[in-house]
C-alpha cells in the first residue's frame, strides 16, 4: 500500500518538520547550534517565521532559545528521560482507570479503529502519521477519563517532550509493539477491568523510557 500523501505544507510547518527530522535522525546533535540567519537565508524568508518556528520547537522540547546566542538543540539526560515516563505513567495510568467505566461502545471501537490503522502504518513504516494517530489513542481515552485539569496536566507534560515521544517511537520495531500494547489495553476496556488497564498504560510508559534509554530495539509481545 502507498503510503499516505502528505497534505501542503506551510513554509512554517516545513521548516518546523526539516529541524524535527534532522534532530530525530541525528543530523542536528544535541547541544549542536541551529542558526536562524542561515534557514532565513536557505527559504529566501524573514527571521519573523523562523523565530515562531523556533518559539513552538522549543515548547516541544527540539531546542533550547538562549538570548543573544540563538537556538541549541536541547539535551535530554537519562534522568530526564526516566522522571518524564515516570511521571506520565502515573497520570495516564490514572487516566486509564477513570476512563474504563466511561467508555462507550463508540469509544471502543473508534480505539480499535485507531489501532487498526496504527498497525498498517507500523507495516508501512510511516513513522510520521503513526506518531500523530498514536496521540488520538491516547487522548480519547484521557478525555474519556472526563477530568479536564488531568487533561490538561499531561498534554502540558507531552507536549514539553515531543521529541522524546517521537524518537521512541522511532526505534526499531517499537511501532509494532505499541501496537500490540494497545490492543491489551483495549481488551481490558472491553472488559472494564480498571486495574488491569491502569497496570497496562503505567507498563506502556514506563518501557518506553526504558527502551529509549538503553537504545535497544524492543522485543514483541507473544
Amino acid at each position: 500500500m502507498k503510503k499516505p500523501l502528505e497534505k501542503h505544507l506551510t513554509l512554517r510547518e516545513k521548516i518546523l518538520e526539516n529541524i524535527r527530522e534532522a534532530i530525530v535522525s541525528g543530523n542536528l546533535k544535541a547541544g549542536s547550534r541551529v542558526s536562524e540567519p542561515e534557514l532565513a537565508e536557505r527559504y529566501g524568508i524573514s527571521r519573523t517565521p523562523i523565530r515562531e518556528a523556533f518559539r513552538q520547537l522549543e515548547s516541544e522540547g527540539y531546542l533550547t532559545v538562549i538570548p543573544r546566542r540563538g537556538a541549541i538543540v536541547s539535551e535530554f539526560s537519562p534522568k530526564d528521560v526516566e522522571e518524564f515516563y515516570a511521571i506520565k505513567s502515573i497520570m495516564e495510568g490514572y487516566a486509564a482507570r477513570r476512563a474504563c467505566a466511561k467508555l462507550s461502545k463508540k469509544d471502543l471501537d473508534r480505539l480499535q479503529t485507531i489501532n487498526d490503522r496504527l498497525a498498517e502504518l507500523a507495516r508501512i513504516g510511516d513513522i510520521k502519521h503513526f506518531f500523530k494517530i498514536h496521540n488520538d489513542f491516547h487522548e480519547l481515552f484521557i478525555k474519556a477519563a472526563d477530568n479536564d485539569k488531568l487533561r490538561e496536566l499531561i498534554a502540558g507534560l507531552v507536549t514539553k517532550f515531543q521529541r522524546l515521544r517521537f524518537t521512541s517511537l522511532s526505534l526499531p520495531g517499537r511501532m509494532e509493539v505499541s501496537v500490540q500494547e494497545h490492543e491489551k489495553i483495549i481488551d481490558a476496556f472491553r472488559n472494564k477491568d480498571a486495574d488491569l488497564a491502569e497496570t497496562l498504560v503505567r507498563k506502556n510508559a514506563e518501557y518506553s523510557g526504558q527502551v529509549l534509554i538503553s537504545g535497544a530495539p524492543p522485543v514483541k509481545s507473544s
